[in-house]
């Protein structure tokens, strides 16, 4: 048996494992890149190492360092609360904004995870306070992310289009933007429909008042806390009828946002400021979102302790160990040969439409696990050979890898997929972790089909 194919097998086993005997996934995967590594690969310490994901790790810390402090001193919740006045109460359009400003953020120049990063927190919280499933905000922030992630200004998109000059293809900027955006408001509208976002239409508008937030509505307008007291002075209840209490009040949302989050204490606005300076220096100025995040956690913790004390024991380390144990293990993969060996086999195939499939699925796979980028950068070059046959075109081929390299990129396992995994507050982060994992296994099951039907088999350039 090749060394390939043992550290495939090695990789099954793994998931097999950490699936069965709940184990985390991470811890696994160092244990098998250690023994592939040292045993099949014949790599040391460094070599393994040299897969280990140290940019993500301080994303991934620095980004939930950050946020943990903004929901400590209340300033996600004053975020929550002014989404619901941009929108005039409509829950139902807060995941659709979720997905423009990703999008609008990755088409200007910024990198898919860093916009995820500046996105997620937020749209999570969110998705917390309202009752909004997490897997659809976290799906709508990164196909968001990914949807403008092919302008001709954008990195993916200036990446790939480098390519394709470089290896002397033909290629068209508009149509590999048009083919991303496309597929990704597609998915978006499913996702959206199977879960809940209908249901989220039929609530109607929440009050964008931060007074009628926090309670109900009395008979002649006026806003009232909720516990608060009716037109007589008698105290009101949390919610339902209060005709004794000489008015009516409409019960409250359980999640509903006290009055208090609508004010901008100090901490709160230097929290503000603090989330403001980070965009500008990943897009502006472009510097590490992670480095970043972490010092900017530290200046306010700095400044406000009491507020910044449980933050650090509220990054997600669970997840951090997840992602860079199993990319740990990838790395090795890299090092070792079998993600070229895999491709090699598939571009070896006699078949052009039947090795475009597998080198789209390939994509996807790999990709679910490792860099998009780098995954185009050596696929679309394994793909020159049968392209110059002529029998498929080659800006329908160059979409349908992009698009199957990056759609997948919700997976827990990939960069953005495990930010959103970091910053969903309040959820049972085991069982969002397969929501994703099986979200993400869907989408590489169909997705490259798909993309490989409507843009290889026509023939599109």
């Amino acid at each position: 048996m090749s060394p390939e194919l043992i550290s495939i097998l090695v990789l099954v086993v793994v998931f097999v494992i950490a699936t069965t005997r709940s184990v985390n996934m991470g811890a696994l995967a160092f244990a098998a890149a250690f023994g592939v590594g040292t045993l099949v690969a014949d790599l040391d310490a460094d070599g393994i190492f040299a897969g280990f994901p140290g940019d993500l790790f301080v994303v991934l810390v620095g980004v939930t360092y950050l946020f943990a402090i903004a929901r400590a001193n209340g300033t996600t919740d004053w975020l929550v609360h002014a989404a619901i006045r941009l929108v005039r109460g409509r829950v139902a359009l807060i995941p659709w904004v979720m997905f423009a400003l990703t999008g609008a953020l990755t088409a200007i120049g910024a990198v898919s995870p860093a916009a995820v990063a500046i996105v997620a927190p937020v749209a999570l919280s969110f998705a917390a306070r309202y009752g909004i499933s997490p897997l659809l905000m976290g799906a709508m922030v990164v196909h968001g992310a990914q949807g403008g992630g092919f302008s001709p200004i954008s990195i993916y998109g200036s990446i790939v289009n480098g390519i394709v000059e470089r290896e002397k293809l033909p290629g068209n900027e508009i149509t590999l933007f048009l083919a991303s955006l496309i597929v990704n408001v597609v998915i978006a509208g499913v996702v959206f429909v199977l879960f809940g976002g209908l249901k989220l239409w039929a609530q109607g508008a929440v009050g964008t008042d931060a007074r009628r937030d926090a309670g109900g509505t009395g008979t002649k307008g006026e806003s009232l806390p909720a516990g608060g007291t009716g037109t007589n002075g008698e105290p009101l209840p949390s919610g339902g009828s209060a005709r004794e209490a000489g008015t009516t009040v409409t019960r409250p949302s359980p999640t509903a946002t006290p009055l208090a989050t609508a004010q901008l204490t100090p901490a709160r606005t230097a929290t503000l400021l603090s989330l403001v300076a980070l965009v500008l220096a990943v897009l502006v100025l472009d510097l590490d979102a992670g480095l970043t995040a972490i010092t900017l956690a530290v200046v306010l913790s700095t400044v406000w302790p009491a507020d910044s004390r449980k933050a650090v024991g509220e990054i997600a380390w669970p997840t951090v160990l997840l992602i860079c144990g199993v990319l740990t293990y990838v790395g090795v993969l890299d090092e070792m040969g079998t993600i070229t060996w895999a491709g090699e086999g598939v571009g070896g195939i006699g078949v052009p439409l039947l090795a475009a499939v597998l080198l789209c699925y390939i994509g996807a796979i790999v990709s679910a696990f490792a860099s998009s980028v780098g995954i185009m950068g050596a696929l679309i070059p394994l793909a020159v050979p049968f392209l110059a046959q002529g029998e498929i075109g080659a800006v329908g081929m160059v979409a349908a890898l992009a698009v199957s390299a990056t759609v997948v990129d919700v997976s827990p396992f990939s960069t953005n997929g495990a930010l959103v995994l970091a910053a969903a507050p309040d959820v049972d982060r085991e069982r969002f972790f397969r929501q994703l994992m099986v979200y993400g296994g869907i989408v590489v099951a169909v997705v490259p089909a798909v993309v490989w039907l409507v843009m290889v088999v026509p023939g599109w350039g």
